[in-house]
């Protein structure tokens, strides 16, 4: 009776491993899930940019500065790697789109190009995109963390070759800023 008891707690002992071993696997691979989605729709980004500076360079030839700093923007998020340095570099690339943007709305004739509006609205969804799969990636990754330092999963972390994340984070102050909105009749 004993030793039945013995091997039944070995048993269940093992089935325990196995099965927190197996989860830890499992939200490894959803954040590795969650992260290519960033990059699916980062690339989606990176590709609408090019196609919305050709479509205005020709209506913005005095604004230069503004179309280089979007370009170069863009190089530097698409050469970056890791969460906090893709993060930084699409925080850049953000803010040189939205100038862009700015400069756009300055010019009624530009502003009107069908091309322009069409870019406008794919980047403005394909943001949308990356917000919720920024969001899940982190709903994952935060998951696949703290699970990995709960007793007694910690104790099969190691052998799961688990290790924490990085959380996507806002990196531009700007980001945190609340917008202003302005809905006086004037």
């Amino acid at each position: 009776m004993g030793t039945m008891i013995f091997f039944g707690a070995i048993a269940a002992f093992l089935f325990w491993v196995i099965t927190a071993f197996n989860r830890l696997i499992a939200l490894k691979g959803q954040v590795q899930n969650g992260w290519k989605q960033i990059d699916v729709q980062l690339k989606r980004r990176h590709d609408l940019v090019p196609n919305l500076v050709d479509t205005v360079k020709g209506a913005l030839q005095f604004e230069r500065e503004t179309l280089e700093a979007v370009i170069g923007a863009r190089t530097r998020a698409v050469g970056a790697t890791g969460v906090h340095q893709v993060g930084q570099a699409e925080g850049e690339l953000t803010q040189a789109i939205g100038r862009l943007f700015a400069v756009a709305e300055a010019y009624p004739d530009l502003k009107s190009l069908a091309g322009v509006q069409q870019l406008q609205e794919e980047l403005a969804s394909t943001e949308n995109r990356i917000a919720f799969a920024r969001q899940h990636y982190n709903d994952v990754a935060t998951t696949y963390n703290v699970t990995q330092q709960q007793f007694p999963t910690a104790l099969v972390a190691g052998l799961a070759k688990a290790s924490i994340v990085e959380l996507w984070e806002i990196t531009d102050p700007g980001e945190r800023d609340v917008p202003k909105v302005d809905i006086s009749l004037r």
